[in-house]
């Protein structure tokens, strides 16, 4: 026989040490015997139907199952079909049809020899008559011990540099760790409280299988047994993670630790199946937002605010843009994508008058951080004062491929900035990209090269208006070549 366990008190070595993770850690202060003393505490009970259903799942293998762990395995058949399917070994000299205690007391005592001898389990205060005779906390005690070595410490998890050796990590510390190696954005302490709103099962499954709960970030925490249903399962259908912990239980406040422990420890090896309904992210705190028509201080009326958005680290979604003047009128705001760099955008807007703009950008619907944003935005320039001359501007005598130029005057035109958009023979504004240069404080050089012939638009602006006699009609002919 094992450990004499006829006293009342005999239980697991450890599967009531709050160390191990029995006990809860706000619940410290209320004496252990006390709740023990409610046969249907509600931890008791989410605790008993999670080891019913955990080893309901390893007996599918062997075509067999058990009603009430307290009872089931009082003649060692039952209990000897789960360890072969733990442990993938066969057993001999079984009693099949034990009708008196002495076989059913072989029977267990077989079993309890092999996991020691032969898997290296450590059992204390507890014999095969607990078993035969029923003790149901000595029974929990010993299908923990089965579950911390079978589903938690055994197991090799990819990803993983773990020692089995004494100086490595317990199985409640190895099994956090991993989750939290997944759960970078929502992080746990505990296997109680911080799961109770459904959003750290979301999270982690998400994190399993990218695209399986990817809205777990804008889930409300109070609706949390609409959150954990709906991630439970997705991960028993795509994931093949049965719901050994039902998600009415995980979201009680008085839930096991060793229960959700038990469920948990099913993630490290779950696997995707084939046709899962992967749904894109959109992410909208990924998304970057800068450029000086965002900045507080700098822009003007009349003038092009412009700025860059950059989703690309934001999965999918489409990008919303809203201008508001300081009357709290919309104003119209271009965003063109950019072809050189998916998933962003080039955009601006034309203020029309002075005082706070307010700037809110959204992806996926939801505003991005740091929007709104707030822009002071000055007072008008002057266009009409402004003048431009040179070749580049004349209706005659610019050849293909030769670069022309002409200069921008602005004396006495105020604060602004000049800008120039050439339309090519076919519409096109973002063929010839003019140089712009400025040489003094009211003298901007502007050049360009054409590239091909026919009537070219050479739109001249001062603080985002077109100056006097803008656009310009520049008939662009066939490039003549300088004999030698």
């Amino acid at each position: 026989m094992y450990a004499d366990a006829n006293s009342a008190g005999a239980y697991f070595e450890g599967y009531d040490d709050p160390g191990d993770g029995y006990v809860d850690e706000d619940e410290e202060e209320v004496p252990i015997a006390e709740r023990e003393l409610a046969d249907d505490a509600e931890w008791k009970l989410i605790q008993k139907n999670t080891f019913t259903r955990w080893a309901n799942e390893h007996l599918k293998t062997k075509g067999t199952s058990v009603d009430d762990i307290q009872f089931d395995f009082a003649d060692g058949l039952r209990l000897i079909d789960l360890i072969e399917s733990l442990s993938g070994q066969k057993f001999r000299h079984v009693n099949r049809k034990p009708s008196f205690r002495t076989q059913k007391l072989e029977n267990v005592t077989m079993v309890l020899r092999f996991l020691e001898e032969q898997e290296g389990l450590r059992l204390v205060n507890i014999d095969s008559t607990d078993i035969v005779d029923c003790r149901t906390k000595l029974i929990l005690g010993l299908i923990w011990t089965l579950i911390l070595h079978y589903s938690i410490t055994l197991p090799l998890w990819e990803g993983e540099d773990y020692n089995q050796g004494s100086t490595g990590p317990t199985p409640k510390q190895r099994l956090l760790s991993w989750l939290n190696s997944k759960l970078m954005e929502r992080p746990v302490k505990n296997f109680t409280t911080d799961w109770n709103d459904g959003t750290a099962i979301g999270a982690l499954v998400d994190a399993c299988a990218p695209g399986l709960c990817p809205d777990w970030r804008e889930w409300e925490p109070k609706q949390k047994l609409r959150n954990a249903t709906e991630a439970m399962r997705a991960a028993e259908q795509w994931l093949e993670v049965p719901q050994l912990i039902h998600p009415e239980e995980m979201i009680n406040p008085r839930v096991d630790e060793k229960a959700m422990m038990t469920y948990l420890s099913q993630f490290p090896s779950a696997k995707l199946k084939d046709g899962a309904p992967l749904r894109p992210r959109a992410n909208p705190a990924s998304v970057r937002a800068y450029g000086p028509g965002l900045e507080p201080k700098g822009n003007k009326v009349g003038m092009p605010a412009r700025f860059t958005i950059d989703a690309s680290s934001a999965g999918k979604g489409s990008v919303e843009v809203i201008v508001l003047n300081p009357k709290g009128q919309r104003e119209p705001c271009d965003i063109v994508p950019n072809t050189d760099r998916p998933n962003t955008y080039s955009c601006a807007y034309v203020p029309t008058q002075a005082g706070e703009y307010r700037v809110i950008i959204k992806f996926a619907t939801k505003e991005i951080m740091n929007s709104p944003f707030k822009v002071m935005v000055e007072g008008a320039a002057d266009p009409s004062k402004v003048t431009a001359s040179g070749p580049g501007i004349e209706p005659q005598g610019n050849q293909v491929g030769r670069r022309t130029f002409f200069n921008i005057f602005t004396a006495g035109a105020g604060e602004g900035v000049a800008d120039c958009v050439i339309l090519d023979p076919q519409g096109r504004q973002d063929v010839i990209k003019p140089n712009i240069t400025r040489q003094s404080e009211d003298n901007y050089l502007v050049e360009y090269t054409p590239r091909m012939e026919g009537l070219h638009s050479v739109n001249v602006f001062f603080a985002g208006q077109q100056i006097p006699n803008s656009p310009f009609g520049v008939m662009v002919g066939p490039r003549k070549y300088d004999r030698g």
